[in-house]
């Protein structure tokens, strides 16, 4: 079985960004739509929940492209799959911007998702071509681009919908795809597979690597709670701002320009991973995210400007949290079996965004019963749980790898 690359590859920083543009521009699909819900409840007459459920299936199409999609990067070129998923997401994009039915939008926001999941492929792909040593710094200058693409695209999102329609932010974006998917098709070498399993059997293999590493599943808990007070958070923001505060999808975009500083320390994360442990990184991390969420507690004791800067310090804080954390939970899944990189982020991923899907769900109920304070109480409740998994890990040292 050939477990390298087909060409020999050759350490290029510039290819590296071309992987973290791409990373970003392809995720930034599933979150165009939380700064625009209410401009597309407006246009489609939809209640709260019925907003909820866009970013929900979204969110839901790529935990199952993950699930059955991912395994395919050990089996198949990663290159000739990230190409087939840029095109179809490019269609896909251009196709959501002219429904005008509920259940169509529902149904084009659940393949979005799945093809959205170029974006970890092009991970895996980063870790093949970095050079020893130098991993996990690598994997999180690709995690930064992905990372400002989940932030960011919620700020362009709100600037653009608010100025032409959340349409038109649509069709940038399958521009957007379409170009960068044309620039990794002339600059990515191929890939040769890592496995010669069939589908079947790469899907079966699934469950063994479930079972046989108990740190994948610590991780894939502990970031999975984590992205459910990620998503309750930002897939009610945008509706409590326009409610409360009478601001506009702009603004709530804007906030997305505070997340994105926060992901901006995904090298850092990275490289103090490879320096001093992972597990280190990812305790911190979850610490952060559950102090910066708690600090919206304070809200009511707060005068109105107050109040917003407060939102802005808490959003930099838990995605500064969050995105370290993701960063090191990499690293610690990637070390267990190189040969499987692709499955092991496919379960990591997974349970990652089927948290994200549970808070978008659970978050837009829970705003919708009880208000804001109880999305909050959600976030903290699950960042709580996240620092219990990995401080539990650490007290039992032996099964919990510091790499």
């Amino acid at each position: 079985m050939n477990t390298t690359p087909a060409v020999l590859l050759t350490f290029a920083p510039w290819i590296i960004l071309i992987l973290a543009i791409g990373a970003g521009f392809s995720v930034a699909a599933i979150y165009y739509a939380q700064p625009l819900l209410p401009l597309i409840g407006h246009d489609m007459h939809l209640s709260i929940e019925q907003m909820g459920l866009v970013p929900t299936l979204t969110q839901t199409g790529y935990a199952l492209g993950i699930l059955f999609l991912l395994p395919l990067g050990d089996r198949h070129d990663r290159r000739r799959l990230i190409l087939s998923k840029s095109a179809s997401l490019a269609v896909l994009l251009l196709l959501c911007s002219v429904t005008s039915q509920l259940h169509a939008l529902l149904a084009v926001s659940l393949l979005i998702g799945m093809t959205a999941t170029m974006a970890q492929d092009i991970v895996p792909a980063a870790a093949i071509l970095a050079p020893a040593g130098k991993q996990g710094k690598t994997v999180g200058t690709v995690m930064t681009g992905l990372l400002l693409g989940i932030l960011l695209s919620r700020t362009v999102s709100g600037v653009v919908g608010e100025a032409y329609g959340w349409r038109m932010m649509y069709q940038a974006a399958a521009v957007s795809v379409a170009l960068i998917g044309l620039v990794m098709w002339r600059v990515l070498p191929k890939f040769s597979a890592h496995s010669e399993l069939s589908y079947p059997a790469l899907m079966g293999s699934l469950v063994h690597l479930w079972r046989r590493f108990p740190e994948l599943r610590r991780a894939a808990l502990a970031q999975g709670f984590l992205s459910v007070a990620f998503s309750a958070f930002w897939s009610t923001l945008a509706v409590m701002l326009a409610e409360h505060y009478q601001l506009g999808s702009a603004v709530a975009g804007g906030y997305g320009i505070a997340g994105a500083a926060g992901a901006l320390a995904a090298p850092l994360a990275g490289g103090l991973a490879d320096k001093l442990g992972a597990a280190k990184v990812t305790q911190l991390g979850a610490l952060l995210v559950t102090v910066s969420f708690a600090l919206m507690f304070f809200l009511p004791l707060l005068p109105l400007h107050a109040q917003l800067a407060l939102i802005a310090v808490s959003a930099i804080g838990f995605d500064l949290g969050l995105q370290s954390s993701l960063v090191a939970h990499q690293n610690l899944v990637y070390s267990l079996e190189p040969q499987a990189r692709g499955r092991l982020n496919a379960l990591l991923f997974t349970v990652v965004f089927i948290g994200m899907a549970l808070g978008s769900a659970v978050g837009s109920k829970l705003y919708a019963v009880a208000g804001w304070p109880a999305v909050v109480a959600l976030a903290v409740i699950s960042g709580v749980i996240a620092l219990a998994i990995r401080l539990t890990c650490a007290a039992n040292a032996t099964a919990c790898p510091q790499r």
